[in-house]
């Protein structure tokens, strides 16, 4: 790669302010929304009559408009047209054409708010059919709900497992000293190769091949994967996309990854994975991926953010490879993933998140649930709060229920309670506590447990509180803080309660 060229290129893009805002400010609020939809048409004519650097470079990289050659070289005064050519971002001649996808890419994380440009393909709004197989994805949902995800740092060594454009690698660069990036796809890597060098970002190494492969015998304290997960059959006709699928049959690339994990995580050590998994032979799929979990002697969490049927999920992923209902060849793509689906009798897929770490000692985490409810909107993602979640886990698994009801516990300031009365009655059918942030839990509490929330202020201890309302409720003490601890383990590893910090930190855990 031609350093001076990227370095041009960087200086260009800064002196045109090809930022987030800066574009969203030429183009609208509405434009950007429709962009978000997969319409250009408002974009295009935002920009149509302006001549600035940024809405140059933004109608030829982001709407994928070709461009007369003399306005490039006026846009990219340093580069020129001739050098992003060079680069493999435009096809040559007069008007040029995008080759690829540039655009600036913002984010908060818990260092804070930044901001790099991603190169990636162009996408179905830009090709108008079918993406190339080798097609190498840009910045989009899965990549934010990934880097969203995230633990906060810092930590030693950090393994990015299916780069692609390189954007995990270049978020764990952020909190890593050393980070390795792999890709089967060497398309990938170049890619990723190009962001890297184009944001100055500096120790990411990066290795082809598959899998755990490109890393065999090495263990690292951070794993991210946005895996090929896609569940896609395997017959002649349907194609083989590298960035979703693994080449496996139904949902074995992330069994693979799963079993395998443990060999790659230093003791303590924490992997997050999207995932897919197959409800098939009457097996619930989460029993399945916890199983898998058994296997590799792994802490697990897993979160089922959503289920579809086999018709809902062939449709999902044949649009996602840029063929319409009604385009050519739709209806025999979809016959082919039924036919899969049946053949090996699957029944749904979930899709959702995987947390796993390698324990220092005993495993004392096998969590699967399905939250359903959209997820809370905290600046930098939900890295800080599974976090948080992870060390409640590890303090209320150390305590007995008799020292952990010694300790004061705080209602979460996020936390509201709903009270649903049928009419003239005096007591309530129904309460629910609702959490504003983190996975929004809803959950329903009885009279006693929902006074005991409402009176932790962190002052009084837990079994003060639970022997008062035994005494509001004329209950026994000794029977009500029996039925109460689980439930107020469960609101804390949720997030609802919290402990004193000192008790939160895992490292200063009570005996």
């Amino acid at each position: 790669m031609d350093a001076v060229a990227v370095r041009a290129l960087r200086s260009d893009l800064e002196a045109a302010r090809f930022t987030v805002e800066h574009l969203t400010s030429l183009w609208g609020a509405e434009a950007e929304a429709a962009l978000e939809r997969g319409d250009r048409v408002a974009a295009r004519r935002a920009l149509a009559d302006s001549d600035a650097p940024a809405a140059v470079l933004a109608r030829l990289f982001v709407l994928g408009l070709d461009l007369p050659r003399a306005d490039l070289d006026h846009a990219l005064p340093s580069l020129g047209a001739a050098g992003a050519v060079a680069l493999g971002l435009v096809h040559g001649g007069d008007p040029v054409a995008p080759a690829r996808d540039l655009r600036p890419y913002s984010f908060i994380d818990a260092q804070g708010a930044g901001q790099w440009w991603i190169v990636s393909d162009p996408g179905e709004l830009v090709t108008g059919g079918a993406l190339r197989t080798d097609h190498v994805l840009g910045v989009g949902g899965a990549t934010a709900t990934l880097s969203g995800l995230s633990l906060p740092g810092p930590v030693g060594s950090a393994l990015d497992l299916g780069t692609g454009c390189g954007i995990q690698a270049m978020h764990l660069a952020r909190v890593a000293t050393r980070v390795v990036a792999t890709d089967i796809s060497h398309r990938a890597l170049e890619t990723a190769e190009l962001n890297v060098a184009l944001n100055d970002i500096s120790g990411v190494e990066l290795r082809h091949g598959s899998l755990f492969a490109p890393v065999a015998g090495e263990r690292f304290d951070r794993v991210l994967s946005n895996p090929p997960f896609v569940v896609t059959p395997r017959r002649p006709g349907v194609p083989a996309y590298e960035y979703r699928d693994g080449g496996a049959v139904g949902d074995a690339i992330v069994e693979q990854l799963v079993t395998g994990m443990a060999g790659h995580l230093e003791p303590g050590g924490i992997a997050q994975l999207l995932g897919n998994w197959e409800y098939r032979d009457g097996r619930d799929g989460l029993e399945r991926v916890l199983a898998w979990c058994d296997t590799g002697g792994l802490d697990a969490w897993i979160i089922e953010r959503e289920r579809q049927d086999p018709a809902q999920y062939a449709e999902t992923w044949i649009r996602d490879g840029g063929t319409r209902p009604g385009a050519p060849g739709y209806e025999e793509l979809v016959d082919a993933w039924l036919d899969d689906f049946a053949a090996r009798g699957v029944e749904g897929v979930g899709f959702g998140y995987l947390l796993l770490r390698r324990p220092s000692g005993e495993r004392t985490l096998r969590r699967a649930e399905r939250i359903g409810t959209p997820l809370g909107a905290e600046p930098g993602g939900l890295g800080a709060h599974l976090a948080a979640a992870l060390a409640a886990h590890d303090a209320v698994t150390a305590l007995d229920d008799a020292a952990l009801l010694r300790l004061p516990m705080t209602v979460a300031p996020d936390v509201t309670e709903e009270r649903s009365h049928w009419p003239g009655e005096e007591h309530p059918s129904v309460i629910v506590l609702r959490q504003g942030g983190g996975f929004r839990r809803e959950v329903r509490a009885g009279t006693a447990l929902a006074a005991v929330v409402g009176a932790c202020d962190g002052e009084l201890s837990t079994q003060a509180i639970v022997d008062a309302v035994a005494g509001l409720l004329e209950a026994d003490p000794v029977a009500l803080a029996a039925e109460l601890a689980p439930q107020l383990r469960e609101l804390l590893v949720g997030g609802l309660l919290s402990l004193p910090a000192g008790i939160q930190d895992p490292s200063r855990r009570p005996t």
